[in-house]
């Protein structure tokens, strides 16, 4: 019996997600931002041709068993790298990235099952100057971006998988074999990826880079989303720093969260409940219960979030979202 399974990796630019001076490139309409990908992906190929995304790692294996034993396993699948449009003299004009050599480890087979790993990835055609920390001192080609998935198929017909590793930038957003979005990196750091994500410092060299994963927000969180950022009063744009605190259990308070990037911890009475990545919104519970923070929301990474007033939202859509959370206390 032949058993099929498969994990995605979709990688994109979120507005919040570019800092420093690359920034204005971005801010002028130069080159620009992605949308948010959908839920459930669609047609890699279609996509990529829509502009939908930078690159996607798409894994796919395969294992033979017979007597509940895997006896043989391969790979399918592959990757797909998307391109870069930039504005010249008021045209679009778009550069195909370039492909890195796809990175397969030898399907490694177990009584419980074969664990597969890829890698895939590459660099923007554009040049990106910048300052790194080690001769030549200058980079004049752009960073390296990648993901590494591992996906493990069992006898029985079920599998796991991780994504065992990732570029510093940009976002990364995981796909099951359903096609159904699961999990998400955590952090996106633009600095970090633009000084370390070269030579040696990639998978191609002799390292990669531990990514951080989170759940996947609500769906009503991601469509309040879309008001906060996009509505007509901008929110504000805060930063903590890794070990900070967003807010403290008792304060007063009536502002919304929602984090853009990094990971928050929510902590009650001391206790640690839950680490909350982007696309998660906190806060409601105190709008909706006189004004007070009923958990400490501490920095696990740096992380930027944007800051709503609570009147802002019906107080349905916040009930709502408050017996929606998956989290026990949300601040």
């Amino acid at each position: 019996m032949r058993i099929e399974s498969s994990v995605t990796t979709l990688s994109w630019i979120p507005s919040e997600a570019v800092t420093g001076a690359n920034k204005s490139a971005f801010e002028i309409g130069f080159t620009h931002y992605d949308d948010p990908p959908p839920d459930v992906l669609g047609d890699l190929d279609e996509m990529r041709n829509a502009d939908m995304f930078r690159f996607a790692n798409r894994l796919a294996g395969w294992a033979e068993v017979h007597d509940g034993r895997v006896v043989d396993a391969g790979y399918s699948g592959a990757g797909f790298m998307g391109s870069t449009t930039i504005r010249l003299a008021g045209k679009g004009v778009t550069f195909a990235a370039v492909e890195l050599p796809l990175l397969r480890d030898d399907p490694v087979i177990t009584p419980e099952g074969v664990t597969f790993v890829q890698t895939y990835g590459g660099r923007t055609a554009l040049p990106a100057p910048r300052r790194v920390p080690r001769p030549p001192f200058v980079q004049f080609r752009a960073p390296l971006v990648w993901t590494t998935l591992a996906l493990t198929v069992k006898p029985d017909g079920s599998s796991t998988f991780d994504l065992a590793g990732a570029s510093p930038f940009p976002r990364h957003w995981v796909y099951d074999d359903s096609g159904k979005l699961t999990a998400k990196a955590g952090l996106a750091d633009f600095k970090q990826w633009a000084r370390q994500s070269f030579g040696r410092k990639t998978p191609w060299g002799s390292s990669n880079s531990t990514a951080l994963v989170t759940a996947v927000e609500t769906a009503l969180e991601r469509e309040l989303s879309g008001r906060i950022m996009r509505g007509g009063d901008k929110p504000k744009i805060r930063t903590v720093k890794a070990g900070q605190l967003l807010t403290e259990q008792g304060a007063p308070g009536d502002e919304v969260y929602l984090v853009l990037d990094g990971v928050l911890a929510v902590e009650v009475d001391g206790q640690p409940l839950a680490e909350i990545g982007p696309g998660a919104i906190l806060g409601e519970r105190a709008v909706l219960e006189g004004g007070v923070r009923t958990s400490t929301l501490r920095a696990v990474t740096k992380c930027r979030v944007a800051v709503a007033q609570g009147d802002q939202f019906d107080r349905e859509l916040l009930e709502q979202l408050s017996s929606g959370h998956r989290r026990e206390s949300d601040g």
